[in-house]
């Protein structure tokens, strides 16, 4: 007798080049994104702010949260992976984590890093807790309505984190955008050696990548459209968001987009 499984279609993305290119490209936007309608549109960043009586950061938190909400629903009800429906969760989770880290950080004085630590436990809270309920946490495993509930939570939070972890190593440590930007494709660099060279469990390698892209994304976001003085580029914001949204609907259109596959249920044979 052997045996041979059949293999399960995810509802995520497959794990490739093009895949880490997108996500790469979607945190940029989330950052540049967030702070568009944070900063620009709702002055946070103006002589004004404060001044309405609203907070900029929590209200767009409440706009991104809303639609995050909507979209993670949308996939979650989706009977097979759709790839602008996932990205656009992508890009929801990640400009939702820009203005709730800013929010956190600045108007309730948590600080860069304070508000990093508590959000990397939040991360390794919600892997334990899809880990004790399904015994990994692998993304192979994402094609049931609990473990995408799992996934866009973990999602969330690492996205979150990014932005506190990017604010934290490009301000309070003085490295500035681009020194901080190169540290986290340092510690990328090593992921993908880990990778080539080394038995260093994939979903671990996996999970430190995807944690690792958001502040990569989050400086780079940054660099783009802070002023001058305080060391970006002082591109306008929107016009930023727009070229890099550009950029991901070229990508999601040349870039062959496929889903994951998992062992399901094993079977035996003759």
């Amino acid at each position: 007798m052997k045996h041979r499984f059949d293999y399960v279609l995810t509802k995520v993305p497959a794990i490739t080049l093009g895949f880490w290119i997108i996500k790469i490209l979607a945190t940029t936007l989330g950052e540049t994104g967030g702070d568009t309608v944070s900063m620009t549109w709702l002055g946070e960043t103006t002589v004004q702010a404060g001044q309405s009586g609203l907070d900029g950061y929590l209200v767009g938190t409440g706009i991104f949260g809303l639609l995050l909400a909507v979209l993670v629903w949308a996939q979650i009800r989706a009977r097979r992976f759709n790839p602008w429906l996932y990205w656009a969760t992508i890009i929801a989770s990640t400009t939702a984590g820009t203005t709730l880290a800013d929010f956190a950080d600045r108007s309730l004085g948590i600080g860069y890093a304070g508000g990093s630590a508590l959000l990397l436990a939040c991360v390794f809270a919600m892997l334990a807790l899809w880990y004790r309920s399904e015994g990994t946490v692998s993304v192979d495993t994402v094609n049931t309505p609990k473990v995408e509930a799992f996934y866009w939570a973990t999602i969330t939070f690492s996205q979150t984190l990014g932005t506190a972890l990017g604010d934290w190593m490009a301000d309070d440590s003085g490295l500035g955008y681009i020194g901080a930007a190169l540290v986290f494709l340092a510690a990328l660099a090593i992921v993908v050696a880990l990778y080539y060279w080394t038995g260093v469990s994939r979903v671990l390698l996996f999970w430190a990548a995807f944690i690792l892209t958001r502040p990569l994304g989050a400086t780079v976001g940054d660099f783009l459209d802070k002023p001058h003085d305080e060391g970006g580029l002082d591109f306008s914001r929107p016009l930023a968001s727009a070229i890099l949204a550009i950029f991901i609907v070229a990508c999601i259109l040349l870039i062959p987009q496929r889903p994951g596959t998992h062992p399901g249920t094993q079977r035996q044979a003759a």
